[in-house]
């Protein structure tokens, strides 16, 4: 019987290209994240801002992986096209070490879930984007209140009474 050879799509080359890539990002191995990565890389990660160039990324990946000393990074789904990869993603992590993003560590242990739309051509990744609901996060880190408590309800309160004053002595936009 003779055997035949499958050859990978295009799409699966991009999906694995992306999946190696995140096994990088668990394995918290900036070396090998970086190799998959083009050098003029834009990584835009919405609620934080973008990066440009694989400088950048080292610098801000160095820096989560410090504040997080036991970050765990999970893929849960993913799937590919010829030049984009969609990953979901889950992360945890205890903010117990370095600061991170101006922000002091408070030892509490965050979870976040989250989608990058990832695109690589010749091998390398040139764009990713990264969402994640960044207040969930700040809730986790305790910047924000949690939902429903009593905190929120002040904070809103607050909020809408500010919005009320301003929009009495304010000339209305369209």
């Amino acid at each position: 019987m003779a055997t035949t050879s499958k050859r990978k799509t295009k799409a699966q080359l991009t999906e694995e290209h992306a999946l190696s890539y995140f096994r990088a990002v668990s394995a918290r191995d900036l070396d090998a994240m970086i190799a998959h990565l083009a050098d003029d890389v834009i990584e835009d990660i919405t609620p934080v801002g973008i990066l440009r160039g694989t400088a950048e990324v080292r610098d801000f990946f160095g820096e989560l992986f410090a504040a997080f000393p036991d970050f765990e990074f999970s893929v849960e789904q993913s799937i590919g096209s010829p030049q984009l990869a969609v990953v979901q993603w889950r992360a945890i992590g205890t903010f117990r070490g370095a600061p991170f993003q101006g922000i002091e560590p408070t030892g509490r242990r965050v979870e976040i879930r989250g989608c990058d739309c990832i695109d690589v051509e010749d091998g390398k990744i040139t764009r990713n984007t990264a969402y994640y609901d960044g207040a969930a996060f700040a809730r986790s880190l305790g910047m924000l209140p949690q939902t429903g408590s009593g905190g929120e309800k002040a904070m809103l309160a607050a909020f809408n009474a500010v919005t009320k004053v301003r929009s009495r002595f304010s000339t209305p936009t369209r």
